[in-house]
């Protein structure tokens, strides 16, 4: 007999039976809030009748061609709207199938147009500790995330090589308005450290997700880091697979600092959840470089571009245009936050309600003035996020982007089509869950016995 692995060997999960809008429902007919988006993933909730209509009309048509053998409408269409869409001249997408696999096309298509430029050295990347870009080798080797790189340490290239712009926990201990921004002055110097003639690419997530719980950036922080790779020839990749495609008020949060990437990675979001596929997306000097030297971009993959799930991200870009879900993104975002906000006053155990738009992360501390951890053994966010599932409410569980892991966190991140009383009930299970949690933590129960 062989049975589905799931993600906690010991964990019971409920059956998912039907989906609608914000809400999912098990066999036993229990709702639940999606609270975010599952993976951060389904930003148009579930069900959205414009969506599945088009996936219909697909297959119906075409649902698979090999990408060496034909292109089809909806990838071309899709394309098509993603360099309308996004900055600059980013005009160029090779989709692929996850946010791992964008990551990894993205280095590279960056270590390939150097070499078409006779720079043959420029192969190893820069990225931040606190972050995480996938978990494939080649993405994680970029992720500074110590739970998920610390067992394929040997399998790993050293990447990670400076501080994440954590003005909470700041690694120099300095007032956000004062700093100016000492950790983009630490890529610099690792840039002196290593030789910008080896280094091919910074990569970055504009907010950083799992490994930081919404961790954002100082106003300056991303213009400086964007001039030192243009000062060094160097390649700026921003990793937009869970901050992309409206989640943070703009088609890339990036935009938010005033900065155009040389490539942007997309997923998660890009189908909202209706069938998988990312892309790396690059800039037309990018393009015109390979195309004008070897004329291939050497990467691929059997379902790459494929119809059904291009059809499916073209659908959901569709609506989210349509419906300024961008906009709509900032205006709700800025209510849930104020509303968070006010949670944390009724408190002792928030330290921090961070992020931009509809991605949104809460830190819970000890000691709110100390900003003092919880011992591990209490499992604080793990408490949380029960409670709040059993009251029918979901969130995503994230580190708090501090050296070598340790804090407690979670990620907030409803559909971008939350409605006003969806938010109230989401806001109300929270604040009972933490409201509980926190009895438990005074009465000093241990997570180290089976959990309740």
């Amino acid at each position: 007999m062989s049975f589905l692995i799931k993600p906690d060997l010991h964990e019971s999960y409920p059956v998912a039976h039907h989906a609608k809008g914000s809400y999912i429902y098990d066999q036993s007919g229990k709702r639940y809030l999606d609270g975010c988006s599952g993976a951060v993933t389904c930003n148009l909730g579930h069900g959205t009748a414009e969506v599945i209509t088009r996936l219909k009309e697909q297959l119906d048509a075409v649902s698979f061609v090999y990408r060496s053998q034909f292109t089809s409408e909806p990838a071309e269409q899709l394309a098509e709207l993603l360099a309308d869409a996004l900055p600059g001249n980013l005009n160029w997408s090779f989709f692929v199938n996850s946010g791992s696999e964008a990551v990894e096309t993205a280095m590279k298509i960056a270590v390939q147009y150097w070499q078409e430029k006779g720079q043959y050295d420029k192969t190893v990347f820069l990225s931040r500790w606190n972050s995480y870009h996938g978990i494939t080798n080649g993405a994680l080797s970029l992720s500074g995330f110590y739970e998920r790189r610390y067992r394929f340490t040997h399998l790993l290239h050293r990447y990670p090589a400076a501080s994440a712009p954590n003005c909470y926990r700041c690694p120099y201990e300095l007032d956000s308005s004062a700093c100016s921004a000492a950790c983009a002055n630490e890529v610099e110097l690792s840039i002196k450290r290593i030789g910008k003639r080896f280094i091919a690419g910074f990569v970055a997530e504009p907010v950083i997700g799992a490994a930081g719980a919404a961790i954002t950036a100082p106003g300056d922080y991303y213009k400086k880091i964007k001039d030192i790779c243009e000062a060094n020839d160097i390649l700026f990749i921003a990793d937009e697979v869970m901050s992309g495609l409206g989640r943070t008020g703009r088609m890339l949060a990036i935009e938010h600092w005033g900065v155009t990437p040389d490539i942007a990675v997309l997923g998660k979001g890009m189908s909202a959840g209706y069938s998988p596929i990312a892309a790396a997306v690059i800039t037309d000097d990018m393009m015109e470089t390979i195309k004008n030297g070897s004329g291939v971009i050497m990467s691929g993959h059997t379902y790459s571009a494929n119809p059904f799930s291009a059809a499916a991200a073209l659908a959901v870009l569709r609506y989210i245009i349509k419906n300024d879900l961008p906009r709509k993104a900032v205006v709700k975002g800025d209510k849930l936050k104020k509303k968070l906000m006010d949670v944390m006053e009724q408190t002792g155990i928030i330290g921090e309600i961070r992020g931009k738009g509809l991605l949104l992360g809460v830190e819970f501390v000890s000691d709110q003035k100390s900003k003092k951890t919880f011992p591990v053994s209490l499992s604080v966010s793990r408490r949380i996020i029960a409670e709040a599932k059993k009251r029918g409410l979901l969130l995503y569980p994230a580190q708090a982007g501090i050296d070598g892991g340790g804090g407690d966190a979670v990620i907030i991140a409803p559909p971008l089509t939350v409605s006003e009383a969806e938010m109230e009930e989401l806001v109300h299970i929270f604040r009972e869950s933490v409201h509980e949690v926190e009895k438990q933590v005074e009465k000093g129960i241990q997570a180290d016995g089976p959990f309740e």
